[in-house]
């Protein structure tokens, strides 16, 4: 099965939060999941598209702890 999903964040500061990402994107290249960053006014998209649930589940997990420490330093 192959899923996909999308996590819309919206910000005023798109661009340090890009900045966060930048580290993980580079590390995140596997071959059961990938995603992508868009960015947009007001925030950012993250597209998602994994080859099982349990690599989709990990790829959603280590984008939010990074959402949830970027959080917690503004």
């Amino acid at each position: 099965m192959n899923y996909e999903s999308q996590i819309i964040v919206k910000t005023k500061t798109p661009n340090d939060l890009l900045k966060v990402f930048e580290p993980e994107k580079k590390d995140s290249k596997t071959k059961r999941s990938t995603y992508t960053i868009n960015k947009q006014s007001g925030g950012l998209i993250f597209d998602i598209r994994a080859k099982d649930s349990v690599s989709l589940r990990a790829t959603l997990n280590s984008i939010t702890k990074l959402l949830t420490v970027y959080e917690k330093l503004i």
